[in-house]
């Protein structure tokens, strides 16, 4: 499902998984590894593209938009969910017109040099590396999935990232047994980039 608007792109995609919702879930990572392969197909070479987890998008440091993931609210942990939803959104043009600089915190594709990629370009290609991600996940399991999503983070130092199985991230210091728990569920439950007031990324 695609959305036309000028100034988003705006797609979902419906899974049908075939594990327990609990580990099942994780394929909210394959979508973000997808979206930000999307997006580096058409940035330039000087730009990076990053996630914060879990899930926003940020071109060199500025927020674009993010993923978000929905299930049926009835669904049991321990069995397979009827679908999974998961769903994006990018900001393509700033629609601001207070210029640049008001909001440094927020970009778009159109002040990040992305040319000509729009909705429809980016949707497109979401769909060619969601595809290839998924396929890569069945064939040799979900650590490449990991790995790939991992390498898209801003790294502390002396930090070991890892996802566990349920999808909750676990970061250990190295040199200390102390591991610090970020779980995925909750923080799906709020869109960290997401401002409801305006319908889309927030500025």
């Amino acid at each position: 499902m695609c959305v036309g608007r000028f100034d988003l792109a705006e797609f979902a995609v419906v899974l049908e998984p075939g594990e327990p919702l609990s580990t099942a879930r994780r394929a909210f990572y394959a979508g973000m590894v997808a979206l930000t392969d999307a997006l580096r197909a058409y940035a330039p070479p000087n730009k990076t593209v990053a996630i914060g987890w879990p899930d926003a998008v940020e071109i060199d440091g500025g927020l674009v938009g993010g993923g978000r993931m929905g299930w049926p609210s009835s669904a049991r942990e321990d069995e397979p969910p009827a679908w999974l939803v998961f769903g994006a959104m990018i900001r393509t043009v700033a629609m601001a017109d207070q210029g640049p600089g008001v909001h440094p915190l927020a970009s778009a594709l159109d002040e990040e040099g992305f040319g000509e990629a729009g909705a429809v370009e980016v949707t497109e290609s979401f769909a060619r590396h969601l595809m290839r991600v998924i396929d890569s996940w069945q064939v040799d399991g979900f650590d490449g999935v990991a790995r790939d999503y991992l390498s898209r983070m801003a790294r502390e130092r002396k930090t070991v990232l890892r996802i566990d199985d349920c999808g909750d991230l676990l970061a250990r210091r190295i040199n200390t047994d102390r591991t610090e728990r970020s779980e995925l569920v909750k923080a799906l439950a709020t869109p960290s980039w997401l401002d409801p007031k305006l319908g889309g990324p927030r500025l």
